[in-house]
């Protein structure tokens, strides 16, 4: 194919996810799809691998591809339609939980089948039991197999109605349900109009050349990674049933010439509490972390960048758990992972490498009913954000939610408090919660939400002791946590910030904490003059200034320079 229609086939392809991303949250009824952005949209070939992907989340990288290949098994090609739209929410085809309903829509022209659009998306409600630890997938909520949601152009009722009967607030769900069904028919509909304006041999020639393109990108920075064996570990707190009891992340990367292998073999076999998730998410810890290494900036995502990566990982961890293990919690775990593999590649590619980031989503779900309406309202607010690890040439970043929702936001305090019973008291950052090193961590967040009106608090908060490592010298940072204020008295002895269905009253409130990124190099080696601008605003105390620094400043907030370096000589 001529560069010109490539590269025009490749930005359109962009273009249709893009546009399916916006209708999708122009017409949600949920604020975990419109403000947050937890969804993802995607094309995807007619056997089923991805073309592109319009990230929300990039853990759903693998998922939404093995799920329209489990719906293609399912039916066969002879039994998929025109108009038809496949269902699932199948949290073992999937790889998460029950939440996540998945939609697809074959594609055809001129009557030969030529893909499918797909969107995942976080139904805030699917049944099941609230606030509390589940130790099965049965008790998580409704379970859709397979099956078709519209056939041809008639929509399944029946359906419908077993959804709608099984959900606490049916026309959200509903709303929800709408609102992908607008997202996937957006997708079939540009998709045609490409491959209209150009033929389909045009843009099947293109999307192959694209997928090539990203294949011999991945292979030449994978070369550059020196060969041989690397390997890291670190833990999870807990399963939430068994507090303290640690769950092991051991992972091994391989590397020769072009090709890499990850084996995931030594992550923790599957837990009694919901931390679990399926094999598909297994395999995207694998995929997101190689992509990050090799290319990050390749567009369109497409199946092309994953043929020089080979996984291994057997069935039944925490990250290819089996039925019924729960898995509501799905995306806990993976993301430190992701931080391990990480971790184990440090030492090789010094000038690619991250250090460990906070790793959570740090929100609670909290629900009541509505002194407004006398309605049941359930809302998980945040994700809250937190610090990312730093590298060889700059500090981590501060806030920014975790790598398991890449594209998604935090909830805006004022829309929290315009549709729900609450006031948010503070949102800020956390000062010296960032890593000490030569490049800073980013800083952790801390946010503390008053009861209005009574409601139930559930958080699912992990990597409190397992803090978010430094390498190369640079110090952990601040971990992840949780308090509870009762009448006027807080609570901040959690041993794992994991609280179940704790009830506040009108006026009691909960505290939100997200770790810092780890650093890197020795705190020592920072520019002095670098350490006060942090404390300047606020980033930095000027104890640990001068206690980890070793930045002595004078009464005006500048730099010491005679005091400085008496201190830098004595702990050198």
């Amino acid at each position: 194919m001529d560069a010109v229609t490539v590269e025009i086939v490749r930005n359109g392809l962009i273009a249709v996810t893009e546009e399916m991303k916006t209708n999708l949250m122009r017409t949600a009824y949920n604020l975990i799809i419109y403000e947050a952005l937890d969804f993802t949209v995607g094309l995807f070939t007619a056997e089923g691998d991805t073309i592109s992907i319009g990230l929300g989340l990039p853990m759903f990288i693998r998922g939404m591809s093995e799920t329209v290949k489990a719906k293609i098994r399912h039916f066969g090609l002879d039994n998929i339609h025109p108009g038809d739209i496949l269902v699932t929410n199948d949290a073992y085809t999937t790889g998460s939980h029950l939440n996540h309903f998945t939609f697809t829509q074959p594609v055809f022209h001129e009557g030969q089948l030529i893909g499918f659009t797909c969107c995942m998306a976080h139904w805030l409600d699917v049944g099941g039991t609230l606030g509390q630890i589940t130790t099965d997938i049965y008790s998580e909520g409704i379970q859709i197999p397979i099956v078709k949601y519209r056939r041809g152009e008639v929509v399944n009722q029946d359906l419908v109605d077993i959804i709608a009967m099984n959900v606490r607030l049916p026309e959200r769900a509903l709303g929800d349900l709408r609102a992908q069904i607008t997202a996937i028919t957006t997708g079939e509909r540009r998709y045609l109009e490409l491959v209209q304006r150009y033929g389909w041999p045009a843009v099947q020639g293109a999307i192959a050349q694209i997928m090539d393109h990203s294949e011999a990108l991945a292979r030449a920075n994978t070369v550059t990674i020196p060969d041989g064996v690397y390997e890291a570990e670190s833990f999870m707190d807990d399963d939430g049933l068994e507090v303290g009891k640690r769950v092991p992340i051991r992972v091994k990367v391989t590397v020769t010439g072009d090709e890499m292998e990850i084996d995931l073999s030594d992550v923790s076999r599957q837990v009694r509490g919901f931390y679990n998730s399926g094999f598909t998410t297994g395999i995207a810890c694998a995929q997101v972390a190689y992509k990050c290494l090799t290319t990050p900036t390749d567009y369109p995502v497409n199946d092309g960048s994953f043929r020089p990566l080979k996984v291994i990982m057997p069935m039944g961890t925490v990250v290819s758990a089996e039925r019924p293990f729960p898995m509501r919690v799905w995306m806990t775990f993976p993301m430190t992972v992701i931080d391990t593999i990480f971790k184990a590649l440090a030492p090789a590619i010094p000038q690619r490498a991250i250090a460990g980031h906070h790793a959570d989503l740090v929100f609670p779900n909290i629900h009541g009913i509505s002194p407004a309406d006398g309605k049941l309202f359930i809302v998980g607010i945040g994700p809250l954000g937190g610090g990312w690890g730093a590298k060889h040439n700059e500090d981590g970043v501060s806030a920014t939610v975790c790598i398991n929702d890449g594209d998604t936001h935090n909830s805006p305090s004022e829309q929290l408090e315009a549709k729900y019973p609450i006031l948010v008291e503070s949102y800020r950052l956390r000062t010296d919660s960032g890593g000490a090193g030569r490049q800073r961590g980013g800083l952790g967040a801390e946010m503390v939400v008053q009861a209005l009106s009574p409601f139930s608090v559930t958080t699912r908060i992990d990597r409190v002791h397992c803090k978010p490592w430094g390498i190369h010298g640079g110090h952990d940072a601040a971990g992840n946590g949780m308090a509870i204020r009762k009448r006027g008295v807080w609570d901040e002895s959690l041993p794992n910030a994991k609280v179940f269905n704790v009830r506040l009253e009108r006026g009691d409130a909960y505290k939100m904490l997200s770790g810092g990124g780890g650093g890197f190099g020795r705190p020592e080696e920072r520019d002095p003059a670098r350490v006060a601008a942090d404390v300047r605003e606020g980033y930095v105390s000027a104890e640990q200034a001068e206690q980890v620094y070793r930045v002595a400043l004078t009464a005006g907030g500048q730099v010491d320079a005679d005091r400085t370096a008496t201190l830098r000589h004595v702990a050198a």
